[in-house]
């Protein structure tokens, strides 16, 4: 049951975030959390959300603005690496609250409990009408990438915090969309260096078959995203999106997830 929902998660917030610049790590990292422990789930959604990044970067990467991608991607490397040893620090704190309900225990961890007020946070930003009217120069650049890897190593959200400092930087939508790929792909490799530690606990090679799957669903997602490139808009993915998001992280916020 776990490989389809995973997948299905998988296939239709890559969709989603070919258009939005971000989705598929927030989505799929509380998916993976349902079956696996937080950090654990995040380092796994990192091979995911790497491996559909790299694809994407053949389908659009020619697009790549090379001063941004420099200005931002540079110091979004460094922020990730000190993110990324965060999580694996904090993780092993004891939980904040245990609680039953529905004849289950449930428990609030430190970094849940983290992850799931960014996400409302970062999911609120992202429709709040005045939000959108905020112009982020070139000069803010260097800040945002510090922002973005710094949170995409500690939670492996990443993608709200880059659209919002991209997408006023004055690119073409092409460029927007292939400079972020790129960048994330350089964030997730620096992060998942660090999480290579906990692939072992992961029992890694007992799931291979589940990674392999939700990668390439990931794949075919980011394939017909480029296909219906024209026919959606990007208000309309973003408000789908950040509706998701902060159903998915009050239920992670609350440990039911």
């Amino acid at each position: 049951m776990e490989i389809i929902i995973i997948c299905l998660a998988a296939f239709f917030t890559a969709i989603l975030t070919f258009f939005s610049g971000f989705g598929l790590g927030t989505i799929l990292a509380p998916v993976f959390a349902i079956f696996f422990p937080i950090d654990i789930a995040i380092a796994l959604t990192g091979v995911v959300h790497f491996s559909n990044n790299l694809f994407k970067i053949v389908l659009i990467g020619k697009n790549t603005d090379k001063a941004v991608l420099l200005r931002f991607g540079i110091p979004a490397i460094f922020a990730s690496f000190l993110g990324a040893w965060l999580l694996l620090k904090i993780t092993v704190l004891p939980s904040i609250l245990q609680y039953q309900m529905w004849g289950k225990e449930f428990e609030i961890t430190l970094v849940k409990f983290i992850i799931a007020i960014l996400l409302i946070v970062f999911s609120i930003l992202e429709i709040a009408p005045s939000f959108q009217k905020v112009q982020f120069g070139k000069d803010k650049l260097v800040l945002g990438g510090v922002l973005s890897g710094f949170f995409g190593g500690l939670t492996g959200i990443q993608g709200a915090i880059r659209s919002a400092f991209l997408i006023k930087s004055g690119l073409s939508k092409e460029a927007y969309i292939a400079t972020g790929v790129v960048i994330a792909c350089l964030v997730d490799f620096t992060r998942l260096s660090v999480y290579a530690s906990r692939f072992t606990s992961a029992n890694l090679h007992e799931n291979l078959s589940l990674l392999i799957s939700a990668t390439l669903a990931a794949i075919a997602g980011a394939y017909f995203g480029k296909k219906l490139l024209k026919k959606v808009t990007l208000r309309s993915i973003q408000l789908i999106v950040a509706i998701m998001l902060v159903l998915i992280s009050i239920a992670l916020g609350l440990g039911l997830i």
